[in-house]
């Protein structure tokens, strides 16, 4: 935001619950940080820090990508175009 203006910047959180990423995880990136196999994963054993103030937050377990992206797209219009 310091960088480009506040006018120029849109910050979208993507907030999805740990159980929920958990449950999606085709490459079983979860359960090696769990093991401990993978060192400092965010939000396994790692602290994970949600953004203060987002323009937009996109929950991905009540909505599907498709109906995420057009929030973004019509989000983004409304505030630059």
């Amino acid at each position: 935001k310091t960088v480009v203006g506040e006018n120029y910047f849109f910050e979208v959180h993507v907030n999805t619950p740990l159980e929920v990423c958990k449950e999606r995880d085709a490459k079983g990136m979860y359960k090696k940080a769990k093991e401990g196999i993978i060192k400092d994963f965010t939000g396994v054993n790692s602290p994970y820090e949600p953004p203060i103030s987002p323009n937009l937050t996109i929950n991905t377990a009540t909505i599907d990508s498709n109906q995420g992206a057009k929030e973004i797209f019509n989000s983004i219009s409304q505030k630059f175009f």
